[in-house]
């Protein structure tokens, strides 16, 4: 992770809204998450302001959500943080920043759904919204949504790292979810929108059910598997089968075997992130194992012995 060497404060921000967004330099502003890429100030009740603090590509994703997800935002059923202004690098902060709308909500991650069946109906509702299909110039997914046999590296290295920390303990299990996905066939349908980073840190729940998405920073279009991958992450045991015959149109069977690879490897990232929490190690965030864990034991259940 890269660090940016500018302390960002209450203060700074008040400064920088002054300078650029003078209208909006009065409200109170508050700490509200310090993502993996950027820090959410809330500002006032209804306002967010995104600051990149971390990762060197946070700047291009936060203008990505600035030039595409207002287009989106109208025809989506769940609240999610719509752009409202940008802010330039100056001398004072030397990094693009957003102001959002706030999304109100507990990140799955610490406040999973527990009403199965509204959760998998409400999430199979968003995605459906989401995955229209994309123009010519929406952007690609560079190592994402594209043919799942191009990630058998990243596959073997991951797959390698969680059964040397003692995170796995079937890997041959495991291995033949994600060969299967990687043999299925690849999508032959139009590029769709997706929101490209469906863990439970960017979805919020509550009442046990989905409330919010958020972080579009890696918004892009291509094969919908990828996406679909999230039931196995977000759902409570057995619903996923719901999701799937509420989500339209309906997942073809080489469609469903991709997304069970995307949710292989999605897995990993929690189950990686979410040791390094444990173990103090930086970057690390332990809420993170928990779910990936579950979508492991979920992926692996029916697999023939």
């Amino acid at each position: 992770m890269t660090v940016t060497e500018t302390d960002i404060t209450a203060e700074l921000i008040r400064d920088l809204l002054r300078e650029q967004h003078p209208d909006l330099a009065d409200r109170p502003v508050t700490l509200g998450a310090l993502g993996w890429d950027n820090q959410v100030w809330r500002l006032g009740d209804d306002l967010a302001v995104r600051m990149p603090w971390a990762t060197e590509t946070a700047d291009a994703l936060l203008r990505k959500e600035h030039a595409w997800l207002p287009v989106l935002a109208p025809h989506l059923p769940l609240q999610v943080p719509v752009p409202q202004r940008l802010g330039e690098p100056s001398e004072r902060f030397p990094r693009p920043w957003l102001v959002t709308t706030w999304v109100p909500g507990e990140p799955a991650d610490r406040a999973p759904a527990t009403r199965g069946a509204e959760a998998a109906d409400t999430l199979a509702a968003f995605l459906t919204a989401l995955h229209r299909p994309a123009p010519d110039e929406a952007p690609d997914g560079r190592d994402r949504g594209g043919p799942l046999a191009d990630t058998a590296q990243y596959f073997a290295d991951g797959l390698a790292s969680v059964v040397e920390r003692g995170l796995v303990h079937d890997p041959d299990a495991v291995r033949a979810v994600w060969e299967d996905a990687a043999a299925a066939p690849e999508w032959a349908g139009p590029r769709r929108w997706l929101h490209g980073d469906l863990h439970p840190a960017n979805v919020l729940t509550t009442d046990g059910t989905f409330c919010g998405v958020i972080d579009f920073g890696d918004l892009f279009a291509g094969d919908p598997a990828f996406d679909l991958a999230a039931a196995w992450l977000l759902l409570p045991d057995g619903f996923a089968d719901r999701f799937h015959a509420a989500y339209r149109p309906g997942p073809d069977a080489a469609t469903l075997r991709r997304a069970r690879g995307w949710a292989v490897l999605r897995a990993f990232g929690g189950l990686l992130v979410g040791d390094a929490g444990v173990h103090g190690r930086p970057g690390g965030k332990a809420t993170w194992g928990p779910p990936a864990q579950a979508a492991m034991r979920r992926l692996t259940a029916s697999v023939q012995r």
